[in-house]
């Protein structure tokens, strides 16, 4: 596996799919800024469509569509339907992860804890998704939402540093330095 955060400002990336699994990928890509993401759904609930708003597409998507993407996310249809169409897109190489079908994925969705521009991921290679999922609850313990305001502290004084000249290995030391003063990374004990 090659972990990677892509910007969704130069990504465009689409769903596939018409109830709550779609629902569900859809506002996890919002959530990470693809605010443009596109909802392919032949069938979608009300719900769905209602959440999708102007980015829905009432099909599935065509090869036009395809060409358009760098990702998609295909969830809520027929094994076969799937396949189908991670093929299609695949021969257009768009990368494609078919929900909780591992072998049919070119890429693995992470569990993820989000804290401002801090963002912390966990990934089994869609071996086990549930493990991902318990150790990401772990991290939210350990890394609370006071790690916003940490990491705009950081990016500040990473910014003085620059524009005085302090060098990269120096400024590094001078953020472990500050991290060990205030006990930044002492987890709490879970329960």
């Amino acid at each position: 596996m090659i972990p990677l955060a892509l910007d969704p400002k130069f990504v465009n990336v689409a769903v596939a799919g018409n109830g709550n699994l779609a629902r569900r990928r859809l506002r996890v890509l919002r959530k990470a800024g693809a605010v443009s993401a596109l909802l392919f759904a032949d069938a979608p609930d009300a719900a769905l469509a209602a959440e999708a708003g102007a980015w829905l597409r009432p099909a599935l998507p065509a090869e036009a569509d395809l060409r358009a993407l760098h990702a998609l996310w295909i969830v809520d249809l027929s094994a076969e339907i799937a396949a189908d169409l991670a093929a299609q897109a695949r021969a257009l190489r768009v990368l494609v992860n078919v929900e909780d079908v591992p072998q049919s994925c070119d890429f693995h969705s992470v569990a993820e804890v989000r804290r401002g521009g801090l963002l912390l991921t966990v990934s089994t290679g869609g071996a086990a998704p549930g493990l991902s999922g318990t150790i990401r609850r772990s991290l939210e313990s350990c890394f609370g939402p006071e790690w916003d305001e940490r990491v705009d502290e950081i990016a500040a004084l990473r910014a003085g540093w620059r524009a005085e000249g302090v060098a990269m290995p120096e400024a590094a030391r001078r953020i472990d330095a500050l991290v060990e003063e205030r006990c930044w990374l002492s987890c709490p004990k879970p329960n």
